[in-house]
Parts: C-alpha cells; sequence; structure tokens
C-alpha cells in the first residue's frame, strides 16, 4: 500500500486501509473501489490522504501504531466529553470519563506491545473535528516521547491521560475567539493563553486524577527559555509531562491542516522543533522526539535529490529510509536505496513528497 494525498485521488483506485468519518462511521472499506463521489466527500472533511493499494505498492505493509478501532473510538470518546462539558451536562466522574480513562490505558498497552515502534503521522489526520484527533495524536506521540525518555508504564498513563485532555480548557473559551481566522487582538490573546490554567483546575475540581496529568495540561504551553504561559516557568521547572506534550502539541498543530496557515510537511515541522532545541522546547525531549518521528513513514511516495521516485519500504533510521525506486530496474530485478546503509548514496536525499 501507499499513502496519496487527497489531492492526487482518482476514480478507480483500490482503498487498502478502513478509512473512518465524523463520529467513528466507516466511511469507505479496505477494497472498497474509489468513485469521484467518494473522492469528494474525502476531499470535503479535508482528510490529508488515504492509503491506496496497486501493483506497485501491493506487498508494501503499513503498520499504525494503535488499532484504528482504537484510536478512532478514542476520538469520539474525547469529543464526547467535550461537546458534553461545552452544553454543561457532564456530570462528575461518570461513565464516559471512566471510558477515557480505560481508552488511555489500552493506547499504553498497545503502544508499549513494540516499544521500538516508530510513528505515522499519516493516520489520524482529519480537519473536521481537529480539536478531538489532535486531542489523540498528541497522547500517543507524548506516549512514544515517553517509551523512548524510559517512563514505566504507570507513568506513561498519566503523561498519556494528561496528553488527551491537554486543550479541554478550550471549552471555557469563547468560540468566536477559538474559531477566529485573522489575527487576535492581545485581550482575546490573554484569554486564549488562560485554556491551560481553566482546564487544569477544572480537572483538579470536578475529576478523580493524578495531579501529574493535571501538571501537565498546566505546563504544556510553558517554553524551556521561560517565554511561555501562563506561569513562565522555565528549563527544568516546568514538569517533565509539561514539556513532553508541550513538543507533541506543537508537532502535531504544525502538520495538520488549519485554516490559518500553511500545513508544514512531516520533515519540515521536525526541521521547527529541533530549531526550538533549548529555547522553546527541553533538548533531552526533542532528542527522544527525533529518534522516534519518521517525516516519511512507510509507504509514502518520495523525489529523490537524483529525481528519482519511490516508496519507502522500510525505516532503517528515521531521517534516511530505505526507498523501492519506481520506473527504473536492474536487469529486471527492482532497486533499492539504502539512504542510512548504503555508504555510495551519502549524497542522495528526500526532496520532498512525490506523486506518482
Amino acid at each position: 500500500m501507499r499513502f496519496i494525498p487527497s489531492s492526487c485521488l482518482k476514480s478507480g483506485m483500490i482503498i487498502a486501509k478502513n478509512l473512518y468519518g465524523n463520529n467513528n462511521e466507516l466511511m469507505l472499506s479496505k477494497g472498497q473501489v474509489l468513485t469521484d463521489m467518494e473522492i469528494n466527500r474525502i476531499r470535503l472533511l479535508e482528510f490529508q490522504g488515504i492509503y491506496i493499494t496497486d501493483n506497485i505498492s501491493a506487498d508494501i505493509e503499513v503498520n499504525n501504531i494503535i488499532s484504528s478501532r482504537l484510536g478512532n473510538s478514542t476520538v469520539k470518546a474525547v469529543k464526547d466529553i467535550f461537546m458534553n462539558l461545552e452544553n454543561k451536562e457532564l456530570p462528575f466522574n461518570n461513565e464516559k470519563t471512566r471510558t477515557l480513562k480505560s481508552m488511555v490505558d489500552d493506547i499504553v498497552g498497545e503502544i508499549t506491545v513494540n516499544p521500538n515502534a516508530i510513528i505515522n503521522m499519516l493516520d489520524l489526520k482529519a480537519f473536521n473535528d481537529y480539536t478531538y484527533y489532535h486531542s489523540v495524536n498528541v497522547a500517543v506521540l507524548s506516549i512514544v516521547i515517553g517509551i523512548s525518555l524510559g517512563l514505566n508504564k504507570n507513568e506513561l498513563y498519566k503523561l498519556g491521560l494528561g496528553a488527551l485532555l491537554h486543550d479541554i480548557g478550550k471549552v471555557f473559551i469563547p468560540k468566536e475567539i477559538l474559531e477566529k481566522k485573522s489575527k487576535l487582538d492581545d485581550e482575546e490573546f490573554k484569554q486564549i493563553q488562560q485554556h491551560s490554567l481553566k482546564g487544569s483546575n477544572y480537572l483538579k475540581e470536578k475529576w478523580d486524577i493524578p495531579i501529574e496529568s493535571t501538571i501537565a495540561i498546566l505546563n504544556h504551553h510553558e517554553k524551556y527559555d521561560g517565554s511561555g504561559y501562563p506561569l513562565k516557568l522555565k528549563s527544568e521547572k516546568i514538569s517533565l509531562f509539561g514539556r513532553i506534550v508541550a513538543v507533541a502539541d506543537v508537532f502535531d498543530a504544525l502538520t495538520s491542516n488549519r485554516p490559518y496557515r500553511v500545513t508544514f510537511s512531516p520533515l519540515d515541522a521536525m526541521e521547527y522543533i529541533m530549531g526550538g532545541s533549548g529555547t522553546q522546547f527541553d533538548p533531552k525531549i526533542v532528542s527522544a522526539f527525533a529518534k522516534s518521528i519518521v517525516p516519511y513513514p512507510v509507504g509514502t511516495c518520495v523525489e529523490l535529490s537524483n529525481n528519482l521516485k519511490g516508496i519507502v519500504d522500510h525505516i532503517g533510521f528515521c531521517m534516511r529510509p530505505k526507498v523501492r525506486i519506481i520506473g527504473n530496474t536492474n536487469n529486471g530485478k527492482e532497486i533499492y536505496y539504502d539512504l542510512y546503509n548504503d555508504k555510495n548514496l551519502l549524497n542522495v536525499t528526500i526532496k520532498g513528497i512525490a506523486i506518482m
């Protein structure tokens, strides 16, 4: 299978993985043939793209870091809690909050089964319901970083819960500010800056939640150099979980479709995170992050600096994968560029996503 951006989808392509729409409803099934109507639906919901299978990619398998069932169920659970809270319908510690906590346990369990898993950031990306997909992505990213740092399962649970609920305070911010497409004025920005404090305080008062999780929520907009908010904490005074969620939050936001800016490629977003090491972010967290995130995951079509195109076939090192060259053979045999291990390819780099 291979990943195709939504703008490049064509009628007749075959779906390689189930695709879920709003409210966790199955939208397209594996093996289904795309029609123009379905392509329009995918674009309307603003998915970045989908996985298809064809002759050049049929033997390539793309494994999710968590199952689609769990990921989409968690998105729905987060949405239910946020919506009920907005409508002031959420009683203390009700069944939905217990379900969400159980899902965090399940996410930690699925990820820790394969502690060397490298996250594929092409999954769980849609513009509609952005807040809820973003919450799950940040939780998954944070847990993967936590594993790289050697956190135990109990710590990963507390980290994941805080990461999943890091934006819950936004339900207390006026919608016209949250949805404003133009630049916020000073007063509006001050209100936005209150969401981490409001969310942390709400959870401490109304939920049975570990203090480490609420502190992660409070701290996730603090910056390593002390220029963040709401407390302007600096370096190690920011909680470890807060420093982790800060990196995960910014990376997922940069790589998601937003109405007010161009989406960053995963590679550009990684460069942004690494460029903020020591100022915006903790260098130790950035290092763990860089070891765990793949800018061009398996199944991505890429163009190389020598103008050849191929599909990422295997990850040997996150920035230098093994690429199956398309359109060229060596006496009928497929050509592979192992960008990490082949010393003859040191001058070959990936230019970006290829359209094939």
